[in-house]
């Protein structure tokens, strides 16, 4: 199945930004600031993770985007169901509404299910695609450079709204500092 062809056009949502997060002025791209961005409280926002929502969400049919993930040694990537806990510690597991992967430590990649699934992948990812069909229960993750399936969660069954989910994970004293960036969907060679 050609999933470029469910591309949607994801900005990120300043209202569920953690305070550390800096955003661009297109709502294309967040990194971690280690430091806070003074924003207000409010019941949408995390405040213990820092992490990030798409301002969309979608309760039907399939979507896909592309984010770039080149120069980072950590990240969070996926979908979340919008009744998530946003406050305190947050466990990223399907039980708690997340269906995520990630990268830890330069060059670990995990899928966060429960339990969570050591990935091996050949190659690391510069960009890395989110397709979720919403009535099939699916949500997978592929390599976009080389058309390769990183990972699928498979019989979910959301029952609310779901929302794209990022986060760049912690600066790392400048060794994580390179920005999540929600690329233009190019079509494949």
């Amino acid at each position: 199945m050609e999933v470029t062809k469910y591309a949607v056009d994801v900005i990120l949502d300043p209202d569920t930004a953690h305070d550390e997060l800096i955003l661009s002025a297109d709502g294309k791209q967040v990194r971690d600031s280690d430091s806070s961005q003074s924003r207000p409280d409010n019941p949408k926002r995390f405040d213990r993770v820092v992490s990030i929502l798409g301002k969309q969400g979608f309760t039907s049919g399939r979507f896909y985007y592309e984010v770039q993930v080149s120069g980072k040694t950590a990240w969070v990537l996926g979908v979340a169901r919008e009744s998530i806990n946003r406050k305190g510690g947050i466990t990223l597991t399907p039980k708690n509404g997340y269906w995520t992967i990630q990268l830890r430590n330069g060059d670990e990649y995990e899928a966060l299910a429960d339990p969570s699934v050591l990935l091996s992948l050949k190659e690391k990812p510069e960009r890395v695609g989110v397709f979720v069909d919403y009535e099939a229960g699916l949500v997978s993750f592929h390599d976009a450079d080389r058309w390769n399936l990183i990972y699928s969660f498979r019989g979910v069954s959301f029952k609310e709204k779901i929302y794209p989910f990022f986060s760049p994970s912690l600066h790392d004293g400048g060794k994580n500092s390179c920005p999540l960036i929600i690329t233009q969907i190019s079509c494949p060679k």
